[in-house]
């Protein structure tokens, strides 16, 4: 089994400092089942290629307790050390783990990057129809070329021949790329090697996370990835889908009167006016989603750019879609959509106006927020940002009280945590910070959502 990860990234050589492995080395990993070896056919400036080989051990495999039926040759006789499933997975994981997850000791700010790829399978196990591969791949962005290998037209007895050889293309985060196919090599194969558990949920959603939940092809990637009806029910508890449940379980509980508009829209509505009061010509929402923040932003002439930020390419082509971008050239030069994460510094988030960071915190794990905050405040220094969150303590209002609003959420704060970390952020980045309800304000519990205003201290005047 191959992979090979080709960039035309101007130095490409910075491939070795995100996969973490060095072009003039060959790295050698033994597997439960085989070894993998890492090495580069390719390193220049202009192009470098790493490659994945995997060899799986066919004795080994035999005599491994799930391998067949006892009296058959299948555990034997198969295609498991050639086609590529959920062995390379799992050698994905193990020679580039640290890739995954995003981060690079040398390279922080690309990590952070889409940079141009090319991932190529010579043979990869793809049952499901000749379109599988397209129609998983594809909205994720990337260009896909599957060509059939056929295995003997002789013999057409033999069966189907569910073999492709694959060619992915498009410009992602490597951690993107790497997740993709982590997630979806297995899925194309439709089996697995390994016993599957609870514990598959747990990958299958910290892998997925920013593109999974958005998938149009989600249902099929959690059936055919978990397989087991009670895990992939488990699964699917946690997934929220943007256009109709954005706003929560909070919203269920906010149309008492029923000309009021829904949480979420009232949210967004808030945010622009904030947004517009303060002045600002060139704004950022970073974490914008569909770009609902930015289609409110948009008939407002002061704002001269808008730009949207997010972790999810099939969220900025919703986006896109929606703001028309594609049938008003006027927009070009004024509304601009970047694949990031706020995980690392970022210089094209500099020099901003105002951002926005519209029910955003909460999706992070909380040892990630210092992260956030530096990266936000500390490098990107917005004039003004504005920022909401819900309010936990309001949860105790609900008809079914409930610890956090909806499964994406890791955490939520009550006011006054809102606040040390709001106050603590602003003194630690040079800010001054007000706060605002929004939305219902119970007497005892608050508001439904808070909000965070900081704007630059101006600085002291010379004495």
């Amino acid at each position: 089994m191959l992979l090979t990860i080709t960039t035309t990234h101007q130095p490409a050589t910075d491939l070795g400092f995100l996969l973490m492995k060095h072009p003039e080395r060959i790295l050698e990993r033994p597997l439960p089942f085989g070894r993998s070896l890492v090495f580069y056919p390719e390193a220049t400036p202009e192009c470098t290629t790493a490659a994945l080989l995997v060899e799986v051990d066919p004795v080994a495999l035999s005599r491994a307790p799930a391998g067949g039926e006892a009296g058959t040759l299948e555990p034997y006789v198969n295609d498991r050390p050639y086609a590529s499933g959920s062995f390379l997975a799992v050698a994905l994981r193990d020679a580039f783990g640290t890739a995954m997850t995003g981060q690079s000791r040398d390279r922080p700010e690309l990590a952070g990057q889409a940079i141009p790829l090319t991932l190529s399978l010579p043979c990869v196990a793809a049952r499901g129809g000749p379109d599988l591969p397209a129609r998983l791949f594809g909205p994720l962005g990337y260009e896909v070329e599957a060509t059939p290998l056929p295995l003997d037209p002789d013999f057409p007895e033999w069966g189907e021949r569910p073999y492709v050889a694959l060619t992915l293309r498009g410009t992602a985060r490597l951690s993107d790329a790497l997740r993709h196919l982590y997630v979806l090599l297995p899925v194309l194969d439709g089996k697995k090697h390994y016993y599957i558990g609870a514990e598959e949920v747990d990958k299958l959603l910290r892998h997925g996370q920013g593109w999974l939940e958005v998938h149009p092809e989600r249902d099929l990637i959690t059936a055919r990835y978990l397989r087991f009806r009670g895990l992939v029910t488990q699964a699917r508890a946690h997934f929220v889908i943007p256009d109709e449940a954005e706003g929560g379980v909070a919203e269920q509980h906010e149309m008492a009167a029923p000309p009021r508009p829904r949480l979420h829209d009232e949210r967004l509505d808030a945010v622009a006016e904030v947004l517009q009061a303060s002045g600002a010509a060139r704004v950022l929402d970073l974490g914008c989603g569909e770009g609902k923040l930015l289609r409110r932003l948009l008939p407002v002439g002061q704002f001269r750019e808008l730009v949207g930020v997010d972790l999810s390419a099939r969220s900025l082509e919703i986006a896109a879609d929606k703001l028309k971008l594609a049938e008003r050239p006027e927009l070009r030069e004024r509304v601009r959509l970047l694949h990031g994460s706020l995980a690392y510094p970022d210089s094209r988030l500099k020099g901003f106006d105002a951002a926005a960071l519209v029910e955003v915190l909460e999706h992070l794990e909380p040892h990630r927020l210092d992260t956030l905050t530096r990266n936000v405040l500390g490098f990107a220094r917005p004039r003004t940002l504005v920022v909401t969150t819900p309010n936990r303590e309001y949860n105790a209002t609900f008809e079914t009280p409930q610890a956090l609003r909806h499964p994406d959420h890791r955490f939520e704060w009550t006011r006054a945590e809102f606040q040390a970390w709001a106050q603590a952020a602003a003194e630690a980045y040079g800010y001054a910070v007000a706060f605002r309800p929004l939305g219902d304000v119970h007497p005892e519990h608050g508001p439904i959502t808070q909000m965070a205003l900081f704007t630059q201290a101006a600085p002291a005047s010379p004495s």
